[in-house]
């Protein structure tokens, strides 16, 4: 006789389909140190070793100074005092020559209502003596420079990218689109630089990631500008504009998920209330899949992303400069996923509460111990501060 066939019925439980959630994080602990109170602005940070002692040193473009902060007492050197009558904006450092000592840049002539007579980028002329005032190399300029960081190439190479705010001549965001170039020391950095158009055509970019992608050691970017995130590519000939999010936006980062798949992670708009998580897609835009993790921000300008916790996936900090909606404070914030895929986060701790209302941030681990510290400089606090990472490790 033959046997009956049997017919199985597979049910799946309704919580069986919700993302896996992650085991509890330990507690977000960071111990603030004030290295500066009587800053102006604080418009830009730079973390490099500026002296190649092996030591992170912090740099800052205040409005009417480039400043340098040694490691490990954070004694302050002034190295130039106001290069243009209009303020200092931003700054970049890292090691490009290879002697273990930063190369400096310098943005300023800072007048964004000025499309066309403003921005100056300068480079800073090394010498024996790192921590003492330089000398500074008018380069190309562009109208509203806002935004700068050098950015590898094969070979060990880097060039400098420079973002503007602004098209030439745009007015209120709208008209020409954005000269964002790049510059190359080619011969000699006093003098020769070899300036080249990396992309042209956004609108209001205000902040740009560079970050790696794919197997080149090329890096890419990310820019946060008017017409959403947008990743841009090196190819042999030009580089390829990928749009990754459609909204409006003014600080962004990379990070990565628990699941190992990557996130963009945006303040939303420009100067925005909104911290925004877009997970990785297979297709289409990364903000198919946009989450809000936090909407009462005011005047968010300042985001990182990196494992603070030493949790094996990265976390988000975001700081904001003017009092907000909901704590009436200044201050940074860190928020951790709470699944596996990113769907879910939380807010889980308050860094700073009250003490810096954030202009710029930045992430490194400053006394090499294996944990990554903070450093912020605040506008109407006037301050810079380390925020030293003392969170226990799971």
């Amino acid at each position: 006789m033959k046997a009956p066939t049997l017919s199985l019925l597979l049910i799946i439980p309704a919580f069986a389909l919700e993302p896996a959630a992650l085991e509890p994080a330990p507690p977000a602990i960071f111990k603030a140190q004030i290295i500066d109170s009587q800053i102006t602005v604080g418009y830009g940070l730079a973390i490099a070793d500026v002296d190649g002692d092996g030591k992170d040193d912090i740099l800052l473009a205040d409005s009417g100074q480039t400043v340098c902060y040694q490691n490990p007492g954070w004694t302050k050197h002034v190295i130039t005092e106001k290069l243009t009558p209009k303020d200092h904006v931003c700054l970049c450092a890292a090691d490009i020559t290879g002697d273990g000592k930063a190369e400096i840049v310098v943005g300023a002539a800072w007048n964004p209502s000025d499309t066309k007579n403003s921005g100056a980028v300068f480079h800073l002329e090394s010498q024996p003596d790192c921590f003492q005032p330089r000398k500074a190399h008018p380069l190309h300029r562009e109208p509203t420079v806002h935004r700068m960081h050098w950015v590898a190439e094969e070979h060990g190479k880097h060039f400098l990218a420079v973002l503007p705010l602004h098209g030439p001549g745009n007015v209120q965001g709208k008209g020409e689109g954005i000269n964002f170039l790049g510059y190359r020391p080619e011969v000699d950095p006093k003098k020769d630089w070899q300036t080249f158009l990396i992309h042209k055509g956004f609108h209001l970019a205000h902040n740009f990631d560079p970050i790696p992608w794919g197997t080149s050691n090329n890096e890419s970017l990310l820019v946060a500008c008017q017409e959403g995130v947008h990743l841009l590519s090196p190819t042999e000939k030009e580089w390829s504009a990928t749009p990754m999010t459609e909204k409006g936006a003014g600080e962004v980062r990379l990070g990565k998920l628990p699941n190992g798949k990557r996130f963009i992670v945006t303040v939303e708009p420009m100067h925005g209330n909104e911290v925004v998580i877009n997970p990785e897609t297979a297709k289409g835009l990364w903000s198919q899949n946009r989450i809000v993790i936090d909407d009462t921000l005011n005047q968010g300008h300042a985001l990182v992303a990196g494992d603070f916790l030493g949790l094996g996936y990265d976390q988000v900090v975001a700081g904001w400069r003017e009092p907000s909606q909901d704590s009436k404070k200044v201050g940074l914030r860190l928020y951790l996923p709470e699944s596996e895929d990113g769907s879910k986060w939380k807010l889980h701790s308050l860094i700073d509460d009250n003490q810096m209302a954030c202009e710029d941030l930045q992430a490194a681990d400053l006394d090499q111990d294996g944990d990554i510290d903070l450093v912020a400089s605040g506008r109407s606090t006037k301050n810079v501060i380390i925020y030293w990472n003392q969170s226990p490790k799971k």
